[in-house]
């Protein structure tokens, strides 16, 4: 007897269900690994890239006051300038890869005024060459019409590549752009502070160690204490080190010369300033730019709300931070600190007494050469202090003496030409 043949039926399925997630999860994963590295390469691979140009408007006729640091006058019409190039790009098909411009200076020309203007980007690198013959047709177009007070500057290359580090200099010359008001957080007894708050602070060290503070007032110059200089007086020894960390640094410069007062005297506390002239040029960006000196003529109120910063000791004979620290106190009138039972008459034309008559906050042993500053309108910072001396550390009735800048304004001017 023969059997019959065995039917063909359905194979079943020698995958189990777990396998068969895995499989399915390993081409998610998969999947998500190229649309990631697509959104990388295509959103997220873009780079910052920097272009100047020059412009004529003939309608505006010089104004000296343009020229002026922060004058009202200037600060419209860098503003007015960034803001038509803003609308011709925005408008433009370059909205999404335009960033902002940047109206750098102003000069007197034939026909009025000339700008040059820093104009940033951001797109992929393989699109350079045809991004930046955009970026000039566009320009060409908008600025031939009769509808931009902006015209072309046809002696100069239009579109002229600039690299990153100058771009980032340029956009920080300005002086006294840092943290920003209103955060009044309460250096002895003091707060650690954010990247970018006071980027003038720069530390001034033998052999790697901190000695004393002081403050960026160019790219070559800073301003510090001279009793910083008491024990250590050859440049050669002296490091000056920048950002808001003592380890790691954000930049080094060696010392090239060091000016002390020439009336300064160790067992005094008159004239208690130095200028620092550095090797080689700091590199400004976000974090490391200038801070502005007031004119000779600059007057601070008693009870004005300032801030001292430092990685001074925390408390008399403490260790000194890592991280920079700010402490906001406020002006003490000469009168007051020369009383009896404060200074005693010690406080001379030459200094700035700060802090509270309480105590606890204030300006301690490392903080030496550092600043005092004070906001102006728009957020500007004005050094007008130098951290000097004081009995104690926010000791009651011993507030901080600080070396006033505006006193000593035409020696800073006679040594540095700032």
């Amino acid at each position: 007897m023969m059997y019959p043949p065995e039917r063909l039926g359905r194979r079943k399925s020698s995958l189990k269900p777990w396998m068969i997630a895995l499989i399915i999860t390993a081409i998610v994963l998969v999947l998500a690994i190229i649309i990631g590295l697509l959104v990388h390469f295509l959103a997220y691979d873009q780079k910052s890239h920097y272009y100047q140009a020059s412009f004529r408007i003939p309608s505006i006729e010089y104004d000296p006051d343009f020229s002026v640091e922060h004058s009202k006058s200037g600060t419209d019409m860098k503003q007015k300038v960034n803001d038509e190039i803003d609308k011709i790009f925005q408008r433009s098909s370059l909205n999404h890869q335009y960033i902002k411009s940047h109206a750098i200076n102003f000069r007197p020309s034939n026909d009025g005024l000339e700008t040059d203007v820093l104009l940033k980007f951001q797109f992929t690198s393989n699109n350079a060459d045809t991004i930046k013959r955009q970026a000039d047709n566009i320009l060409h177009q908008e600025l031939n019409s009769n509808e931009s007070f902006l015209k072309i500057e046809t002696s100069l290359p239009y579109l002229r590549d600039m690299n990153k580090e100058q771009a980032e200099h340029i956009l920080n010359s300005c002086c006294g752009l840092g943290k920003e008001l209103p955060s009044m957080e309460r250096i002895a007894d003091g707060d650690t502070t954010k990247k970018g708050d006071w980027p003038w602070q720069a530390s001034l060290q033998v052999d790697g160690v901190h000695i004393c503070g002081a403050s960026v007032i160019s790219e070559d110059w800073l301003l510090t204490a001279a009793h910083c200089f008491d024990v250590y007086k050859n440049p050669r020894l002296w490091m000056a080190s920048f950002g808001r960390t003592l380890n790691p640094s954000l930049m080094r410069r060696k010392v090239q010369s060091i000016t002390v007062h020439k009336n300064y005297a160790a067992h005094k506390h008159e004239d208690d300033i130095a200028v620092v002239k550095l090797s080689t040029p700091v590199l400004f960006s976000n974090e490391v730019h200038r801070v502005c000196l007031p004119d000779a003529t600059f007057e601070v109120l008693p009870k004005s709300k300032v801030f001292v910063t430092g990685w001074g000791a925390l408390k008399a004979n403490g260790a000194f931070p890592n991280t920079l620290r700010e402490v906001e106190i406020e002006i003490i009138s000469n009168d007051i600190c020369n009383q009896v039972n404060v200074y005693g008459g010690a406080v001379s034309s030459g200094m700035i007494c700060a802090g509270f008559l309480t105590g606890k906050q204030d300006a301690c042993e490392g903080d030496s050469g550092g600043p005092l500053v004070i906001a102006q309108d728009r957020n500007i910072w004005y050094l007008i202090g130098i951290v000097s001396w004081g009995i104690d550390c926010g000791k009651e009735n011993k507030p901080g003496l600080y070396t006033k800048v505006t006193h000593y304004r035409d020696w800073i001017k006679s040594e540095t030409n700032i």
